[in-house]
């Protein structure tokens, strides 16, 4: 499970391309554009309208935004492509939440193991036990367990299929940074997000009351076999309060995450006076707390200032659900965080997404292509996670 041989999104959608009129095709002297506005490729923070921000922000990115509205109040490096970690997982919900209800049982066979990357971190799931699929879903958003996303994954068809149901999502929510090579967000050549997506990822998510249910449970009894149960915890130091940090006063999840390659990264999300702001961080220098140190201080100032803030961007809607299709431009800035090419020696389920994921994509290619048209016409390597 060491890196991918399927078509990319930008190879499916060109082969798209390719058989479209010439006609069709963009003029060359027309002005790329930018998901979210044009100010969000730029370098350098972005904020309008109010002074104040945090003078000690060490992330390599990062964004601040209003839930409802999707204004961008403030950013740096928004479409800076990195690699994801567990937050990632928060689009592995948005794809499979609705798939099962939460009362569906699956007892877990060895094959539901079988390909969960060295170095994991696991909720603790045993071949033969049977699970419900809250449970599972307790054991993705608490614990941050790889066995358990890889669990869903199996009932869904396979790991190369969820994978390509994953990239087809993220092309709905116009997710564009954000290349998937693993259901987990594990560390895999190529594997890449943005904090503008992760913040599209949240924003859909809380919308669910499901998925807005299991971010922000702190504990939950997990089988252990015959009426056994242990108990698991929320890794999101800033919902519980943990490793010297307090809880912070109206957050409401989302999801953490850390490996070698993404260092930490958070998406969070609170409430105050009926205001609800989300915020990503991506990869701060300093140690394992920077990130929900960042994170509460991006909320502070919103909560403090955010009102006199003009938006310097917006978190568009999905296709799906009557967005308008942005052609996205690579900022300049991303010319080094290109996906990297596939290393040797792909895993069986790797060369079975090479069948079945490129087909996926291409399928989702020609239907945001028959949406666009609707619309127009119509309208430790270890790469341990450690939460």
């Amino acid at each position: 499970m060491r890196d991918s041989t399927r078509l990319t999104r930008r190879a499916a959608l060109g082969l798209t391309a390719a058989a479209l009129p010439l006609s069709a095709a963009p003029s060359a002297s027309a002005a790329p554009r930018v998901v979210g506005g044009e100010r969000l490729a730029r370098d350098g923070i972005q904020v309008r309208g109010a002074t104040g921000l945090p003078g000690k922000l060490t992330a390599r990115s990062w964004l601040l935004a209003d839930a409802a509205s999707g204004e961008v109040l403030a950013s740096y490096r928004a479409h800076r492509r990195l690699a994801p970690a567990s937050t990632l997982k928060m689009l592995f919900a948005d794809t499979l939440l609705k798939k099962f209800a939460r009362t569906d049982r699956h007892r877990v066979t060895d094959a539901d193991l079988a390909d969960i990357p060295y170095g994991s971190s696991l909720v603790g799931i045993k071949p033969g036990i049977t699970y419900t699929v809250e449970q599972l879903w307790q054991g993705v958003f608490l614990r941050s367990g790889n066995d358990a996303v890889h669990v869903l994954a199996h009932m869904n068809g396979g790991v190369a299929r969820t994978v390509a149901e994953m990239q087809a999502r993220a092309e709905d929510l116009q997710a564009l940074d954000t290349h998937v090579v693993s259901p987990d967000g594990f560390d895999h050549p190529g594997q890449l997000s943005s904090a503008y997506d992760l913040t599209l990822f949240a924003r859909h998510g809380l919308a669910d009351d499901d998925f807005r249910a299991y971010c922000r449970t702190r504990t939950a009894d997990f089988p252990a076999g015959g009426k056994k149960t242990f108990q698991i915890q929320n890794t999101d130091r800033l919902l519980t309060g943990a490793w010297g940090l307090g809880a912070y006063d109206g957050l409401i999840g989302v999801k953490n995450g850390y490996t070698s390659d993404a260092g930490n990264t958070f998406t969070g999300a609170a409430t105050r006076g009926g205001r609800t702001l989300l915020v990503t961080v991506m990869h701060p220098a300093n140690g394992s707390n920077a990130v929900y140190e960042e994170t509460a201080a991006l909320l502070d100032w919103g909560f403090d200032r955010g009102s006199s803030v003009r938006p310097v961007g917006t978190l568009v809607t999905p296709l799906s659900e009557g967005g308008a299709p942005t052609p996205a431009a690579r900022p300049a800035q991303e010319a080094a965080s290109a996906p990297v090419p596939a290393a040797k020696g792909t895993s069986s389920w790797r060369l079975l997404e090479g069948a079945t994921g490129a087909v996926a994509v291409l399928g989702a290619g020609a239907l945001a292509l028959r949406r666009r048209r609707a619309t127009t016409a119509g309208t430790d390597r270890k790469g341990r996670h450690r939460g």
